[in-house]
């Protein structure tokens, strides 16, 4: 059996783009069987704006898995706009885990914003100032966090997990970002909690002008499902439910 998942990151709605992706959303039961969003769901993250993307989710007929991006936290109400979203009944998750029933078998999804630092020869280090140090311990944290999920997923009987980001765990997805702006788009740390823990797909936004397409040192997909680049209101992945 296959499991069909949607997804997009970076829709960046505002009150003046209420109902622009309902449409299409509705038609998902006729191609998907859960629609994941990858952060930046808002513009600057108040809670007005997370209210026009609960509007356009609220009773899909298929469930909704989300993480907030860095446009989300620009208004410091994270917490608000995770509850207006959970009353809208997505499941909203931060270094949490998700499983959801579908046709083709149980799908797990573990998710985190992520953070930035770099990638293998290129990246930060904990090391220096405080405030440098607690950067890295950041993506650190929040890579512990991804790797933590898709262990407990292990356990739970998954025909397919799949890793929820909104940071770029691999450079392969940056490709066509200015190379200067890479260790703000994301980390390998991110790479390293989903080769370690084991996953079927990894799913992210943030890199607007990017590539689809990537994988990580571990031979797993990731695919980079910012708006701007994936240019629909979503895309459709499918997974061997066996």
């Amino acid at each position: 059996m296959t499991i069909r998942v949607a997804a997009v990151g970076d829709i960046h709605m505002g009150p003046d783009s209420e109902g622009l992706l309902r449409p299409a959303f509705e038609t998902l039961p006729d191609c998907a069987d859960v629609l994941l969003l990858a952060g930046d769901l808002t513009r600057h993250g108040t809670p007005r704006e997370a209210r026009v993307v609960a509007r356009e989710v609220r009773d899909l007929p298929v469930p909704v898995v989300a993480v907030l991006g860095n446009h989300d936290h620009h208004d410091e109400r994270p917490e608000e706009v995770t509850a207006i979203l959970r009353d809208a009944g997505v499941t909203v998750l931060e270094g949490e885990a998700t499983v959801v029933e579908c046709a083709g078998g149980r799908v797990g999804i573990a998710g985190t914003k992520g953070f930035g630092g770099g990638f293998v020869g290129r990246s930060a280090g904990e090391f220096g100032e405080p405030v440098m140090k607690e950067f890295v311990r950041t993506t650190r944290r929040s890579a512990d966090s991804l790797h933590a999920a898709l262990k407990q997923l292990a356990e739970e009987d998954c025909a397919a997990r799949v890793a929820l980001t909104h940071f770029s765990p691999v450079a392969d997805t940056l490709a066509g970002e200015p190379p200067e702006i890479h260790p703000f788009l994301g980390s390998y740390l991110l790479a390293e909690a989903i080769d370690t823990a084991g996953a079927d797909l990894a799913v992210h936004g943030h890199a607007h002008l990017g590539t689809e397409h990537g994988m990580t040192a571990g031979g797993v997909r990731v695919r980079n499902v910012a708006q701007p680049v994936i240019r629909r209101a979503f895309n459709v992945y499918r997974l061997d439910g066996d």
